[in-house]
Order: C-alpha cells, then structure tokens, then sequence
C-alpha cells in the first residue's frame, strides 16, 4: 500500500468519531525524482513564483533540482547550515513570502521544514518538501517544533501538500543522519506508552487507526535496523515511507501524541538549556533515541512493583521555575492557575496500574530496542549524547513542567510503588 492509499483510507468515516482530514495530495518516491520536481509542482498548482528554502549542505545533496525549476520564478533563501529551527528563521520566510503570489519548497528535513511548515501556514501559502535525508520523522507532520525566547514549543502550522523523495539522495546521505532518524522513530513505543495510559486515565482523545498506523511503522522499521546505515536505495525508500506514516498520524490528529512522549520533552529541554548556554545541540533522533531507551528503563522498573499507592502531586514550584531560568514564565503558563494532573483522580491511578503495567509491557523492552539500535548505528547512551549523569536526570525530573500534557513521568509526582 502506498502512502497516498493510506491517506485516502483515513478520508471515510473513522471509528473514534473524529472526521480526518489533511493537506498532503502528492506524495511521490523514486529515483532520480529530483529532476522532475518542478514538473510534480505544476501538476498540483503551485503557483509560478517559488521560494526555495535550504541551507549549503541540503540544497548540495539534491544536485540537479534548481535545474528542473527551469520554468518558475525561483527566489533563494540558503542558510549556511540550520540545526536550530527559531521563530526569527520563521519571520525571515515571512517577509519573502508575504502579500505575494508564491509557493514554498523545502529542500532538507527537520528544521528547515519546521519554518517552512509555520510561515506556510500563518500565510496559507502552498508547501512542497523534497527530503534529503530520512532524519526525523516530521516530513508529513501538522505540527511545528520551533524555539522562541529560548524556549522550544510545538506550534499549529500545516503539511505540506507536496512530499518529495528520492531514494538515490535519501540513501546517499550520511549515516549519522540515518541512525539519528531511527532513534527518533524508536521513540513512538514510549510516546504510545503515554497515550495509553493518558486515555487510560482522563479519557483523552484516542484513534485507533492512527496508533495502530504509528506501531505498524515503527515495528517495519525495527526489522530493518540492520541495514539503516547502508547506501541502498531501495532500504532509503522503505525507511522515508515508515517516517512518512508516523507524520501522516500527527497530521490526522492535529498533535504529535502519537508520535512524542515524555522522551521528546525531556530531549527538548535538553536543548533548549544548551541553546541558552551558547552549545549547538545534537541531531534531534539521537538525544531523542537514548532518552527513549532511558524511559523504557524506567518504565520497565515501575512495572516490576505489583502495586502502588498514590497521593495528590506536591510540587515546589519555585524549585521548578528556578531551575528553568530564564524559560520560567512559559511554564507557569503551562502549570498556573491549574495543571494538567487536577484531571487524574489518584484513586483511579491506583486502581488502574494492572493496567498501566500491561501497556508498558504491550511494546519492546529496552534490551530489545537497545540491540536494535546498536545495529543502526545509533548511540544509545547519555555519555554517547556528550551528556553529563548530572544534567540529564536534572532534565527527566524537571521535564514533565514543560509540557501541558499526561505522561507516566509526570504521574511519577503521584505515585509511591510498593
């Protein structure tokens, strides 16, 4: 089943009640595909001015696309090498693209297509991705992770109407960029995880249909852990189509709960303290796959108790604000004048931990996603991430703050195992 089958199979009426819809019609994997992208871009109506967006590195991979945009109007905007996707890079697409006839092609992944995907959608201009490494697995996402005032939030933006893959440029592209885009699609266990229990707790809006899409391309990918790294084309392709699938449930559910948990957030604040303290942080798939691996440990241990006993969560919020510093006043936003943990009826969360240990164990275990992930070439502990023991369980005890949003570490202020 190809990826448009899958789309047009969520357009009828679904079971959870909720009406699909998303803006991707296009999407198209092949070899040799980059000479044909400014062909696929008339077919669906982009309109003749272009404002390609990439950075030196994305736009040397896709050789021959500038040539194939032969008959538009291309204006540039190339950074020198974008890690970081900031709200200033989001106003700098705004100004090339506002009150003007144009449509937007991202040339890369991750950041690029992140203020490519917000500035489309403030000005509900058209956007084209053509992938250049299979990364991360946003390519068809709604949402868009981007930092303001050092803070990193998700924000409402659109997919893309057009995805582009070519299968000789994702397999040519380098092998930390491939294990970084399998750590990151390790990370759907623990994020199905949190859903689960979330949906468990509060009855928060759950699909079957998109967990289940979600599970069935991480699992494809699991089997193939041993040849991420290799230069194959057909391997690249069958790697793009499983992060396109994890995307494409982002995009159905208008959030990324199907596709980040606790370990996306704990990775993003991560970030955020090193953006804050001058540092460059890592690719986004490896800080998230060993925070995985982290949180299935966790998990794991939490499950081995045969009981709990819970208790309203006590928080020292100043303890918390001080610790984020600077970013203290985005999560008071998230936590006052009430937090998202006033929904948990604490006897239902004792009652309920049978339950919540069959989810944990309802996906891999860590010595399994552990091994998996050695054979892609990933790294797989916090010393691999140049991370100090200090800082990253500062992170995990401090992360559940930054996010309005039920996961297990969050529950852990509620709950004394026994």
């Amino acid at each position: 089943m190809n990826i448009i089958e899958i789309i047009n199979g969520f357009r009828h009426d679904c079971p959870c009640g909720r009406k699909h819809t998303t803006t991707i019609r296009d999407v198209r994997i092949s070899s040799g595909i980059v000479h044909e992208v400014g062909s696929i871009l008339k077919e669906n109506g982009f309109s003749r001015s272009i404002l390609l967006v990439a950075d030196k590195n994305t736009l040397a991979a896709s050789e021959g696309i500038s040539d194939s945009l032969a008959d538009f109007l291309v204006e540039y905007k190339i950074y020198d090498n974008l890690r970081v996707a900031t709200m200033e890079n989001v106003s700098e697409i705004e100004k090339l693209i506002r009150n003007k006839d144009i449509s937007v092609l991202s040339v890369g992944s991750g950041s690029l297509n992140d203020i490519c995907r917000l500035a489309a959608a403030r000005h509900q201009k058209k956007l084209c991705i053509f992938a250049t490494a299979p990364s991360m697995d946003g390519f068809a996402s709604f949402s868009a992770p981007i930092v303001s005032g050092g803070f990193k939030s998700s924000y409402p933006a659109k997919s893309p109407e057009v995805i582009i893959g070519d299968t000789n440029v994702l397999a040519n592209a380098p092998a930390r960029l491939k294990s970084a885009g399998f750590g990151d699609m390790i990370a759907k266990y623990i994020a199905l995880v949190d859903w689960n229990i979330s949906v468990a707790l509060t009855g928060e809006y759950y699909c079957d249909k998109i967990a289940d899409l979600t599970r069935s391309a991480v699992d494809e990918l699991m089997e193939m852990a041993d040849k991420v790294t290799i230069n194959d084309e057909y391997t690249a392709g069958k790697i793009f189509e499983a992060l396109l699938k994890t995307g494409i449930g982002m995009s159905f559910s208008q959030n990324s709960r199907p596709a980040s948990g606790s370990e996306h957030v704990i990775a993003h604040l991560m970030e955020c303290i090193e953006l804050r303290d001058g540092k460059i942080p890592n690719f986004h798939g490896e800080d998230v796959g060993v925070c995985t691996l982290e949180m299935l440990k966790l998990y794991n241990d939490l499950a081995l108790h045969s009981g709990i006993s819970t208790h309203r969560e006590h928080v020292d919020w100043n303890d918390v604000y001080a610790f984020y510093g600077n970013m203290a006043d985005d999560v008071r936003k998230l936590n006052e004048p009430d937090n998202i943990v006033d929904c948990v009826d604490e006897k239902i969360l004792e009652q309920r931990f049978g339950d919540i240990v069959d989810i944990i164990h309802s996906v891999p275990k860590y010595e399994q996603c552990r091994d998996a992930m050695i054979k892609a070439g990933c790294k797989i502990t916090v010393e691999d991430i140049g991370k100090s023991h200090e800082f990253f369980v500062n992170c995990v005890k401090y992360s559940p703050y930054m996010r309005r949003r039920i996961t297990l570490t969050r529950l852990l202020g509620m709950i004394t195992p026994e």
